[in-house]
């Protein structure tokens, strides 16, 4: 908090520009898709403006549930000498602000709306990221992602989308697993209902994306990610199925998963899926949507 506190003052006294924490989003209402975000104006640059207003080309996004894999996959796509896989970011909970006349006219005079400023501080700390790697391709992970797609679209119109799904039910018992004092299971089931329906929407939408599941990445995990490195255009790596002491330095609790079997270095055997019947009704419509079950195999929600 200090190193943010000295930033701001720096910036404020000589721009009038601060960056902060977005401010925490109101708790959705019951079948809520996604979490209130305040409303921004910003420009999407077109293709042929790209090269100057974005330093990061062709960033791939995981578009994923919490409690999915996202942990496991990024840190196998982060093992590959080319792919950088940083721990989750929450870009879109980060803001920039203009606390006095003189920054929002000043920055108004050169087309920047927040968003804008917003886009760029995104962009910068993706691209310092890449950097610092020495690697090719950065690979962002935050489960809020699928909540922002079409703003990450917006940043980057050149990004690139991994959507990786797990059995719903499945996410919801590890979900409720992983807190059972914070999040009964019923609780569970309505949280994690959320993020599963945003990546619904992603899949149904045209982004061109790769599909990914967590099953059959714990079942044949040479095989998906050979698939996910051709849709990336680069070479497979056997070392990709070994991330190995990499699990001790970069799984920061809070920012992903940091439990015991990521902490393995190797890939762990899936959980079995549950039978049909032991499906919560409000999980149906979307295991059916994901080809978990087959059209008669669970009964209607109504």
């Amino acid at each position: 908090m200090s190193l943010m506190r000295n930033l701001n003052r720096a910036l404020t006294a000589t721009t009038g520009l601060q960056v902060r924490r977005a401010p925490r989003a109101v708790p959705s209402a019951p079948g809520a898709t996604e979490p209130a975000q305040p409303e921004v104006a910003y420009r999407r640059p077109s293709e042929q403006e790209l090269p100057v207003e974005r330093l990061l080309r062709r960033p791939v996004f995981i578009i994923s549930s919490v409690r999915s894999g996202s942990t496991l996959l990024r840190m196998m796509l982060g093992a590959h000498s080319r792919l950088h896989a940083p721990h989750e970011l929450h870009l879109g909970r980060t803001d920039v602000i203009c606390n006095n006349w003189h920054s929002r006219r000043a920055m108004s005079a050169l087309g920047l709306d927040r968003g804008d400023l917003e886009h760029l501080l995104w962009d910068r700390v993706l691209h310092r990221e890449l950097v610092r790697s020495g690697k090719d391709v950065v690979v962002e992970k935050t489960p809020a992602n699928a909540f922002m797609y079409e703003r990450i679209l917006d940043c980057w119109p050149d990004a690139r989308f991994v959507l990786l799904l797990r059995h719903p039910e499945s996410v919801v018992r590890s979900w409720h697993e992983s807190d059972p004092v914070k999040r009964p299971y019923d609780t569970a089931v309505t949280d994690a209902l959320r993020y599963m329906t945003a990546v619904e929407k992603v899949r149904r939408a045209d982004t061109g994306g790769c599909t990914v599941r967590y099953e059959d990445i714990t079942a044949d995990p040479e095989r998906e990610m050979r698939r996910l490195c051709a849709f990336l255009g680069v070479d497979y790596e056997p070392a990709m199925l070994r991330y190995g002491g990499k699990a001790g330095t970069e799984l920061i609790r809070g920012l992903g998963d940091w439990r015991d079997n990521i902490r393995t270095g190797t890939v762990q055997p899936g959980r079995e899926l549950p039978a049909d019947d032991e499906i919560a009704p409000a999980l149906r419509p979307l295991c059916r949507a994901w080809g978990y079950t087959s059209p008669e195999g669970v009964g209607s929600t109504e």
